[in-house]
């Protein structure tokens, strides 16, 4: 990658996307202590971007500001509002330094809230609602969580890499994300190093970094503390994104996630599947989940050859969930019957899940929740040399995952539901310390 040793200095009243274009691929542009106001802006190819130490790209919250750009937006391909920072179909980026992105999602935040309180309708008020359900014809029929899909207030996220390959991210400090925070989509050889990563623990959507139909990243390094999932990885939702590209090669080490929803999370889009991935020498810490894998029937994708290892959790409420009936976003009965149906398309399989040298301390809930379909159950799952120290009280009101169709249990040990699970030296204080349960519907 091109050092560009020759420096441009950005100042205070020049557009920075421009700046950008007119230094690829000859100089290096700086960004010194300062607070700058900005609209979305663009990386092209050939770019090296240092954020000085005091330096704020602050991204305005005028909704209006955000034109439509088509992208990714909760695993469909569709038209949504243009990212804060967006690296599209570029090469060779470098962007590194103390500075920070900061998103300004207070008001992103509050429209969707009020969105939710009145039940979700599927109303479009606003003029870029209004646009992006034109382009968005089909929109009724898209999966979606709980982002927004029905209203068409598809909110950007802080910092997207798309199409992109060959990009290094490195000491940057993003906050405050409208909607997802680091979303890598499609594609390859990224590195992101040393970031932090926060936003507050009640902020709606504000994944840490979402991982999506990319291969070759490597999580190095960072903190991240947010409102919904820590480190993610996703490969698109819907049938029309099955033969779409994979995410896998994936490495995350030498990380700290606190607060979040999940530590290390895979799903629940997973329609064109995720191979090989590896966590290792990361802290999770207050979290609802350590490693957790969520999919359910009609999600379809192969999960297959992820490695949990040596990492250290405290005060999460399970440590380890792999949950295919994952309730988000579906009230279908059919999803979550507990009777074998037929394997289709979209039927998930998950298979080769190793989890290796665990310490967790003060389990909230329970040790682990292991469910496979009856039709697909969890294929070669290991579980040894691990620690499980349960908290003396059982939070009951609260879930091991989010979950139907599987009674509930007070059970604080490794729970086990069609699957095929290896274990060795278990660790835990009850007994007993793996429970295979059965269900005939």
């Amino acid at each position: 990658m091109n050092n560009y040793s020759e420096k441009r200095y950005f100042s205070m009243h020049e557009n920075l996307s421009s700046v950008l274009a007119e230094s690829a691929g000859r100089y290096t542009v700086v960004i010194p202590a300062g607070v700058y106001e900005t609209g979305p802006v663009d990386v092209p190819s050939d770019t090296r971007l240092v954020l000085e130490e005091g330096a704020v790209l602050s991204f305005s919250d005028d909704f209006d500001a955000y034109p439509p750009v088509y992208t990714r937006w909760e695993g469909v391909d569709c038209w949504a509002m243009h990212p804060c920072f967006m690296i599209n179909g570029a090469s060779n980026v470098r962007i590194e330094g103390k500075g920070v992105l900061n998103g300004n999602g207070k008001k992103w935040w509050d429209y969707i809230r009020k969105w939710k309180a009145k039940g979700y309708p599927a109303v479009q008020t606003l003029p870029i609602e209004k646009a992006l359900a034109r382009l968005n014809p089909d929109y009724r029929n898209q999966p979606g969580g709980g982002g927004g899909r029905p209203c068409q207030f598809l909110r950007p996220a802080l910092f997207q890499i798309y199409n992109s390959k060959d990009v290094s991210i490195e000491g940057l400090t993003l906050t405050m994300s409208p909607f997802w925070t680091c979303h890598p989509v499609c594609s390859q050889n990224i590195v992101l190093r040393n970031l932090i990563i926060e936003n507050p623990a009640d902020s709606p959507n504000t994944d840490g970094i979402d991982i999506e139909s990319c291969s070759g990243v490597t999580v190095c390094g960072c903190s991240v503390h947010v409102g919904d999932d820590g480190i993610a990885v996703k490969s698109g939702s819907g049938r029309e994104m099955i033969n779409g590209p994979s995410s896998g090669n994936i490495l995350v080490e030498d990380c700290v996630v606190s607060q979040a929803h999940g530590g290390f999370v895979i799903g629940s889009e997973t329609a064109s599947g995720i191979n090989g991935a590896t966590v290792r020498n990361c802290r999770f810490l207050g979290t609802d989940r350590g490693l957790r894998i969520k999919t359910r029937r009609d999600r379809g994708g192969v999960i297959e050859n992820i490695t949990l290892e040596n990492v250290y959790m405290e005060n999460v409420i399970c440590p380890v969930s792999v949950n295919m009936y994952y309730n988000c976003g579906s009230d279908s009965p059919s999803l979550f019957s507990l009777k074998a149906l037929p394997v289709t398309e979209v039927t998930p399989l998950i298979r080769n899940i190793t989890v290796k040298g665990i310490e967790a301390r003060g389990i909230r809930r329970g040790a682990a929740l292991l469910v496979g379909l009856p039709e697909r159950p969890l294929e070669n799952v290991s579980v040894t040399d691990c620690r499980f120290e349960l908290a003396p009280v059982n939070e009951t009101d609260l879930e091991m995952d989010m979950m139907a169709g599987i009674p509930d249990s007070d059970y604080r040990g490794v729970r086990t539901i069609n699957a095929d699970l290896h274990f060795d030296n278990i660790t835990i204080n009850t007994e007993p310390a793996v429970r295979f349960d059965s269900y005939n519907a």
